[in-house]
Formats: C-alpha cells, structure tokens, sequence
C-alpha cells in the first residue's frame, strides 16, 4: 500500500485549458489552437531554462508564453490578456480530480513546476484538500530534473517505493519513474506511449487510482 500520493497539478488536477474556455466567444475561432500554443510553449521554456542552467519562475513563464500566442494568432485580441492571467490562477479542477483527493485514505501532496504564489491561488480557488504543495522554485529547476522528484521524499522522509505518483504529462510520468517512484499516468487524451521507464499503470482518468 502506499504510504503518500503525490500528483502533478497543471494537466492533472487542473485543466490549463479551462482559462481559455471561460473566454472563448471573445478569443473566437483560434482559441483552442491559442491555447494549445499557450500551454507548449509554457512547458517548453521549463525545459530550454533548465538545460540551460537558467531559471524564471513559472508565473513569469506563463505570461510570457501567452505573449507568443498572441503573437502567432494575431486574431485573438490582446485586451483580453489580464482576463486570460486571472483566470490561469483560478483554473476549474477535473471533476474526477475533486473526488478522488476526498476519498484517498493515503496521504495526497502537490508536486509542481508552479510558483507558490500560483498553486496556493489553484488550491483554493478549486476548494481541495491536500497535506502539501511542494513547488519547483524551492529548486529553481523544473521537472523532470531528478532532484525535483526528491523534493518528496527528503521533506517527508519516504522511499521512493512509498509513492505513486499521478501525471497527465508522460514526460512528468517517465522522470518520476526514473526517480524510483511508482508512477500512474493518467492518458486523459489517449495520447501514444513514449519514452521509458514504462509507467507502473497506465488510467483514462483518476478514478482509477481508488483501486490500486
């Protein structure tokens, strides 16, 4: 059994597209290529900075990469960029999200590349309960960084065999397995497999997790 599950929050517990969903008559018939580009080029300066050897926290990653997709969708309206912000920091959590942190009988914890300022704001817009939210800026490196992963085990004194960790990011999944953790990825998007280690179990949503 394991004795804590820790979960990735921006894919996982949260939807990063439900920003643009609460705009999209205003955004118009680009939005969800819009956001599409908005949460790539998010992910994608997390890495670049860290190969890097650099760092920007990911609230400043975040506006930036909105910049870019104003820029490569010139249709989709500027103004609408501090409505676009404030909504990023009040994100709908997944239905299954809700249900499964309030009847998990293990400990559950927050992992993220999210700044503190950003998950605190998510953690009580949304209304769950979670022991912690651990944040990469403690580090100032992202995932899937292996000491990013040991975050979790040196703050609450575990193996790695002690927990499961749940990403929608297969990316997330494979540095987390790498790490030594049991790792769940939850293939929302029926995306195909790649990289390695292999998952320990592969979900089509977290509902799944209440039966391991």
């Amino acid at each position: 059994m394991p004795r804590a599950f820790v979960f990735d929050a921006y894919g996982t517990l949260f939807d990063v597209h439900a920003a643009i969903g609460r705009h999209r008559s205003a955004a118009g018939p680009d939005a969800d290529r819009f956001s599409e580009i908005w949460r790539s080029k998010q992910l994608e300066y997390t890495w670049t900075l860290t190969l890097a050897g650099s760092y920007l926290d990911f609230w400043t990653l975040t506006e930036r990469a909105l910049d870019y997709a104003f820029a490569r969708f010139p249709s989709v309206d500027k103004a609408l960029k501090p409505r676009l912000l404030d909504a990023y920091l009040e994100l709908d959590a997944f239905p299954d999200a809700r249900i499964v942190l309030r009847d998990l009988k293990a400990r559950g914890e927050i992992l993220s590349n999210g700044s503190p300022k950003m998950l605190a704001a998510a953690v009580q817009a949304a209304k769950i309960d979670l022991d912690a939210v651990l944040s990469v800026d403690a580090l100032r490196i992202y995932k899937p960084r292996l000491e990013v992963y040991a975050l979790v085990t040196e703050r609450f004194k575990l193996a790695p065999s002690d927990v499961v960790f749940v990403s929608s990011n297969r990316w997330d999944v494979m540095g987390a397995a790498a790490f030594g953790f049991r790792t769940a990825w939850v293939n929302r998007a029926k995306m195909p497999e790649e990289y390695g280690p292999a998952p320990t179990t592969v979900l089509a949503d977290l509902g799944g997790l209440l039966t391991l």
